[in-house]
């Protein structure tokens, strides 16, 4: 159990809760002694320790064993000054990859390298150049664990709560506290003894020494009790052991130490001190309790007992839980120190233990193991996962066996399959994995794109195991399979591929047809390479035609049943636009399906429009790497459904909603109605304003029985859809099976008004949608007349929270029509490989600029003229309506010229009443020789302007080049967050759309939501001036960032660069290939260290 009182009293954002229940007895065993201090010896030994104390910052670039990539500070104090050896608990150090500095009283920083982490205990040592100190007279703090005793008034020199310096006071209590049980699924120490006192320290006091009135440190503060004042210390028994070891290997510091081994024995079993009362309960004979107390110090109250065992140690099948240690190598043993003792020299050995069992004494014969030999020492880094043998700590914790393949970070490829942390792998590809070199050498075989089947289990259910399919990353979003290995000379982890790149097979997708099996799991944890702080974890499903929300317990994302349009208006709009009809007659469809009884749908009861739409509705999954959440997507997950508008023998294309396709940086994989397999789907255009994209598949793939099963849906634009029109909504459920209903249409010209999300990322704007009562998008014979598509947006709850929400309306099918009738026909744009063949693009021409409605009853009483208002009214009876400008986007050609609250009155002369009449004249330009201009008539404050405006053009790839530098993803400005009206004037720089934990910029603030305007006084206006300024930038080096913030608040911050753990990378979109490939554009060779 755990008790989330108890926590580690560490870094700022550690914040581990604890899990037992507190024990209360107040035993005082040694005998109190009377503090004779004065306030003058306490001032004495301050002054002489302060200096001494330093604060610690510390950031763990990787997930590694029991600790999480984070960015947090502590406390350590010197304690060997002539050789460099500052002392801090083991959490402070990590088990892992870590970077950190440490901070003197006098502001003077310095670089730490980790020099040991205990396997067991909560301390380290962390080394240093004493010779880079010149400012401060200080000196190390000596350590005396043998004064440590009830009753001795004590202080707590430290970093807590973030302070640079704190001194807290207390009073032992205990010295025979257990050790607290902070988590059941990270670090816990054990088999010791912890020191407790009332001084409540908190957050950031890790490491910090606990001091006598003669300035000796007795203890080391390592954790407390959230709700109370109690703390937990550390004795320094074995703190010394491990410090006499470093200060024989060497007089003076040196940069790189002689590895030097530190004697650990364990038999992988955990015991607790248990009064003699309990132990007798356990069946403990007397005699053997008359003979443990004579034999032990005066004052005993207890002995050890088996608590656990770890499966496959030296005391399984030997030892219990429950068994009362008696002695061992026939010495009496009843505390913890005597224990270790004997095991930490008896490594390699064989040592005969003496127990009772239930009042039974045996004798069992155990060989003690290396501790650090199942310690883990390197890992493996797969797109984004940290994958390692598992540690003892782990062991204990989880009850498997040491040095399993276990899954520390899930990373992309493996929480794409639902995989969680913790997971302990034991199948690839068919395959058997018991040791990490089977997952590489299986990994090493494996094709780009490839899938296969994984099996793992959990601790959580560790009975059964769990089957998943893994897909091998066919584009580059992280870098090749590398190997990191701890280096204790340098404190460092150096790196090395995994394998040779010429065995990782060439890109080709193997599909397979599956059942459509789905494991609907989300598992949005913070990742290494790319992990972001504006993540949410909920899974967003939206749907074309349909939308059947099944969002998970406890998700911020709601359904908005009734997001109000602007007004109830019903309107006729006139559709002008026609496109071809790729498909033979619908009624000659319906016969077809009637006759074959084809799909789900030809069941008793099912519509004629839900029998021919079934074969062309396909379910999307769609994944988005975190190491290029680019755009301000917010989640890592999405499903829908998607309507297949396209399909030949040779390709397919999909319209979907960008809610469910937000960005083209993603893997998209389409699961069929009306036919049983999964393929993946590239992502070939986003409209810059519609909320569509369009998903490509390659056709061939589905074999000829597939081919001529799935067919593509007939788009009717024209007419265009009318309030009263019956109409059919017909989509997939879960189970991919076609449902529909009958509904009318209530307004057929909704206006959207969406605000900015505090992250910004797309919105629907300049957009009429269709509003239904209960829903429905086709006619009767199936034909689409809109798309029905999921909308996000952002509600605000209390004064500083929003959450995400979304709600679905039909999106006219128009604007799809058009946009397929170009690429079938060969658009205007840059060409783009789909299934091997390159296809020109189409090219958009918008004015950028956000609309919004006024009704003219409105718009008289702003002084528009009687005249206008006959004209626009003749125009649009319907409506009513004038447009009017809510902003324009920042960087585009009408900024500047036209202004917040203008009335758009006329284009061209002709008057205009509804976004598509903007739409309409923009493309009208692409045709005539205008030069990209509109000639507008505005109605501004009374008066009427005449003005040109310039139009822009944009296609449909979204983003396709982002930079990871120091941990923060780079990006040129997106369409949202231009949308807010701003950009730098500093040449506009670049936006930093993620940061990574773990990562320099998580540890010094550079944070999302900013632009870079400048490195060490270079201008940064754009991705090249920024690659350019990074390349000469050094290892190691202090670089000077200035940002300014979306709320253009500017800020001046320096950052350490690390080239080691964070190269800078770039990863750019190839449409000559279709992949996104990744190139590092500076990374530190490992050999030079």
């Amino acid at each position: 159990m755990e008790d989330p009182m108890e926590s580690i009293g560490s870094e700022e954002e550690s914040g581990l809760e604890s899990t037992i229940k507190e024990d209360l007895c107040m035993e005082i065993d040694p005998p109190f002694k009377e503090n004779v201090a004065t306030a003058e010896d306490w001032r004495k030994a301050l002054k002489k320790v302060v200096p001494a104390v330093v604060v610690l910052r510390t950031t763990a670039c990787r997930a590694f064993d029991t600790e999480s990539a984070s960015a947090g500070s502590a406390t350590g104090f010197v304690v060997d000054k002539r050789r460099g050896i500052i002392l801090t608990n083991r959490h402070v150090v990590k088990p892992g990859p870590v970077v950190a500095e440490a901070m003197f009283l006098n502001r003077e920083e310095i670089t730490v390298h980790p020099l040991y982490r205990d396997p067991v205990h909560d301390f380290g040592f962390f080394h240093y150049n004493p010779n880079a100190i010149q400012f401060l007279d200080y000196e190390e703090i000596p350590l005396a664990p043998e004064a440590a005793c009830v009753g001795l008034e004590i202080r707590v020199v430290g970093n807590d709560s973030g302070e640079k310096v704190s001194i807290l006071a207390g009073t032992i209590a205990r010295l025979d506290r257990d050790a607290p049980q902070y988590t059941k699924d990270g670090y816990n120490d054990f088999n010791t003894f912890y020191l407790q006192a009332a001084s409540g320290t908190k957050g950031g006091s890790s490491g910090s020494p606990v001091i006598d009135w003669q300035g000796r440190a007795v203890a080391l503060n390592a954790g407390g009790k959230t709700t109370t004042a109690s703390a937990f210390f550390l004795p320094l028994e074995r703190v010394v052991r491990a410090l006499q070891f470093f200060q024989k290997g060497g007089e003076s510091y040196t940069s790189k130490w002689e590895v030097v081994s530190i004697p650990r024995g364990t038999l992988q079993a955990t015991f607790l001190h248990k009064g003699f009362d309990e132990i007798r309960r356990l069946g403990l004979q007397s005699e053997t309790e008359q003979m443990a107390r004579h034999a032990s110090a005066q004052g005993e109250t207890g002995m050890l007992v088996v608590d656990s065992v770890v499966p496959g140690g030296p005391a399984h099948n030997h030892l219990e839980p429950g068994d009362v240690l008696v002695r061992v190598n026939r010495e009496v043993i009843t505390q913890f120190l005597r224990l270790e003792t004997l095991l930490d020299d008896s490594v390699e050995q064989n040592i005969e233990l003496e127990i009772e069992r239930g009042g039974t004494p045996l004798s069992v014969q155990l060989v003690v193991q290396d501790l650090h030999s199942i310690t883990p020492a390197h890992f493996l880094e797969v797109s984004g996962a940290v994958i390692h043998p598992l540690s003892y700590q782990q062991a204990r914790n989880f009850r498997f066996q040491c040095g399993l393949v276990y899954v520390s970070e899930p990373g992309y490829m493996l929480s794409r399959a639902a995989v969680p942390r913790h997971a302990i792998i034991k199948k690839l590809a068919g395959e058997e994995i018991s040791k990490l070199e089977d997952l590489i050498s299986v990994l090493s075989k494996l094709s780009q794109g490839s899938r296969v089947p994984l099996e793992y289990i959990s601790y959580t259910d560790r009975h059964r195991r769990k089957f998943v399919l893994v897909t091998v990353d066919r584009h580059e979003w992280y870098a090749p399979p590398q190997i990191y290995t701890r280096d204790d000379s340098s404190g460092l982890w150096t790196v090395k591929p995994a394998f040779q790149l010429e065995f990782m097979l060439p890109s080709g997708v193997n599909v397979e047809a599956t059942h459509m099996e789905h494991i609907h799991e989300d598992n949005h944890q913070g990742l290494t390479d790319g992990a972001t702080s504006m993540e949410t974890s909920s899974e967003h499903a939206s749907a074309v035609l349909h939308s059947q929300n099944e969002t998970g317990t406890g998700s911020k994302i709601k359904r908005v049943e009734e997001y109000m349009s602007s007004d109830g208006f019903v309107a006729d709009c006139s559709l002008n636009t026609t496109v071809e009809v790729m498909l033979e007659d619908s009624i000659a469809k319906e016969n077809v399906l009637l006759r074959n009884g084809q799909g789900a749908a030809a069941v008793a009861n099912a519509s004629i429009a839900e029998r021919v739409i079934e074969p062309t509705l396909v379910m999307l999954e769609v994944h988005v790497p975190p190491s290029c959440m680019l755009d301000g997507v917010h989640l890592q997950h999405f499903s829908g459904t998607g309507v297949i508008i396209y399909h030949s023998h040779s390709m397919g294309l999909v319209a979907v909603d960008k809610n469910t396709v937000a960005v083209s940086a993603s893997d998209v994989m389409l699961s069929f109605a009306a036919y049983p397999i999964e393929i993946p789907g590239e992502v070939v255009f986003l409209h810059p304003v519609h909320n569509f994209a369009l998903v490509a598949y390659d056709s061939s793939v589905l074999g000829p029985v597939g081919v001529s099963a799935v067919q593509a849906a007939e788009l009717l634009p024209d007419p265009a859809l009318r309030r009263g029109d019956s109409v059919y909504l017909v989509g997939l459920n879960r189970s991919l099976q076609a449902t529909s209903r009958k509904s009318v249409v209530t307004n057929p010209c909704a206006t959207l008004n969406i605000g900015s999300a505090d992250c910004p990322r797309y919105r629907a704007t300049n957009m009429e949608v269709v509003e239904l009562d209960t829903g429905v998008l086709t006619d009767e014979h199936g034909r689409v007349r809109a798309i029905w598509a999921s909308f996000s947006t952002q509600l605000k709850v209390g004064s500083n929270t929003s959450e995400d929400h979304h709600f679905v309306r039909g999106i006219p099918v128009y604007a799809v029509s058009q946009i397929l009738h170009n690429i079938i026909s060969g658009g205007n744009g840059p060409h783009l490989l789909i299934n091997g063949v390159k296809r020109p693009m189409p090219l958009i021409r918008i004015l950028e600029v956000e609309l919004y409605r006024t009704l003219l009853s409105k718009a008289r009483s702003f002084g528009l003229s009687d005249d206008w208002i006959q004209a626009l009214i003749k125009k649009d009876p319907v409506r009513r309506q004038v447009l009017r400008v809510k902003g324009c986007l920042a960087g585009s050609k009408a900024e500047n010229l036209l202004e917040q609250g203008d009335m758009v009155l006329a284009v061209n002369k002709e008057p205009v009443t509804c976004f598509r009449d903007i739409e309409n004249v923009c493309h009208a330009l692409d045709v005539g020789e205008s030069g990209g201009e509109l000639n507008m008539t505005i109605f501004r404050q009374g008066r009427e302007l005449d003005l040109v405006v310039g139009t822009d053009v944009r296609d449909g790839n979204g983003t396709t080049r982002v930079i990871n530098w120091c941990g923060c993803i780079v990006q040129d400005p997106h369409p949202a967050v231009r949308a807010l009206g701003f950009l730098p004037e500093e040449g506009h720089g670049v936006y930093v759309a993620r940061w990574c934990r773990g990562s320099p910029v998580h540890r010094y603030g550079l944070y999302a939501l900013q632009w870079i305007v400048e490195v060490n006084g270079k201008p940064t206006p754009d991705l090249d001036a920024l690659v350019n300024v990074t390349k000469e930038l050094e290892h190691g080096e202090f670089v000077r960032v200035r940002t300014i913030h979306l709320n253009s608040k500017p800020r001046v911050l320096t950052l350490k660069q690390d080239l080691h753990y964070w190269p800078t990378w770039e990863l750019r979109f190839d449409p000559e290939t279709a992949i996104w490939h990744r190139q590092t554009i500076k990374a530190l060779d490992c050999q030079n260290l």
